[in-house]
């Protein structure tokens, strides 16, 4: 009696940790430590960044993953958020800059990237399959246009400068280690809510009206509403990375949200895995790397090419990406471990 009533307070505990897996202490571990051991430039260039193109990737895991929606939009609302955030703030342009508070802005950003989100989800869900992906390519292309073109509120070519991560309570977040850990913190809350949301009654739907939107609608359920929500949920997380990335590059013009960051969001989302959570992160990481890297090898000229190659080889040898490589590597040793066993 007295074992029981001594195990009964552990088990909370031992239930939570089981919850939160292993794998994922380990890897919190890691990333806590990383400034310990990185100079100013891998702490920023490589950390920091990987984190928000994952995070803008996430967004995109969580509608392609669980709503079969691919979107090519999701750059476009970071932008939203990043032009907000010049706008609404302080910037050195000398145009616009209303100079409110981060803590009035951010929230604002954040609010303008998921409702815009919503809207274009509202048009596209009646879509599927190619059509809804050219119909996000065709709102990231007007929106580089609109932007660059448009010089009364967003500047034009140039766009803004002087876009500074907010000093609180003494801590300078422009400083690299502040900053990689606001960028640490953010993604993880992101991680952690798109994980929650995979496995909560909404989560379920969704992937149920991935499977079978027909079926789901027969009993009852409103599947455009659903998809809109997530979309929602997506310019969310889409418009934190954004507010992060202006931060990070100190400015955001047309640049910031061209085609090609569009695209560059796609591939590092497939290349980690887009059925997995963490498979963004996975890929970030890969493609900043190489961007970081590899150009200096290959050269600027090649440096697409190579990016196609790496992408087209994931692809052809596991279409669930890195982590989908990864799980064929551990089912084969299982198997052998389970044949050498007999």
């Amino acid at each position: 009696m007295n074992a029981d009533v001594t195990q009964n307070p552990a088990t909370p505990a031992r239930n939570l940790l089981a919850r939160i897996g292993t794998g994922h202490l380990v890897l919190a571990a890691l990333l806590l430590a990383y400034p310990l051991v990185s100079s100013d430039f891998f702490l920023t260039q490589i950390g920091g960044y990987s984190l928000i193109f994952g995070m803008l990737a996430l967004s995109l895991s969580l509608l392609a993953g669980y709503g079969g929606m691919v979107s090519l939009a999701q750059i476009s609302f970071a932008g939203v958020a990043g032009y907000t955030v010049a706008i609404f703030g302080e910037n050195n342009s000398n145009i616009l800059g209303f100079g409110w508070p981060w803590w009035l802005v951010m929230p604002l950003a954040l609010f303008f990237a998921a409702t815009s989100s919503a809207l274009i989800g509202w048009v596209s869900v009646r879509t599927e399959g190619i059509y809804t992906i050219m119909i996000t390519l065709a709102v990231a292309t007007a929106a580089f246009y609109f932007v660059r073109q448009n010089y009364t509120l967003f500047n034009g070519f140039p766009g803004y400068t002087g876009l500074r991560a907010p000093i609180v309570f003494g801590v300078n977040f422009r400083d690299p280690v502040p900053f990689y850990y606001m960028c640490l913190v953010a993604a993880t809350l992101s991680y952690a809510a798109v994980l929650y949301a995979a496995r909560s009654t909404f989560g379920l739907t969704l992937q149920a009206i991935r499977d079978n939107p027909r079926r789901m609608r027969a009993i009852g359920f409103d599947v455009t509403a659903h998809k809109v929500v997530a979309w929602f949920y997506a310019g969310l997380i889409a418009g934190l990375a954004g507010v992060l990335l202006v931060w990070f590059n100190g400015r955001i013009s047309p640049g910031t949200i061209n085609v090609a960051a569009a695209i560059n969001v796609l591939i590092i989302a497939v290349i980690g895995g887009l059925k997995h959570p963490i498979g963004p992160f996975v890929g970030a990481v890969m493609v900043v790397l190489m961007q970081t890297f590899a150009i200096d090898i290959v050269g600027a000229e090649r440096f697409n090419t190579l990016i196609g190659v790496f992408f087209l080889a994931i692809v052809f040898f596991s279409p669930d990406g890195i982590l989908g490589l990864w799980g064929q590597l551990r089912q084969r040793l299982a198997q052998e471990d389970l044949r050498s066993r007999q």
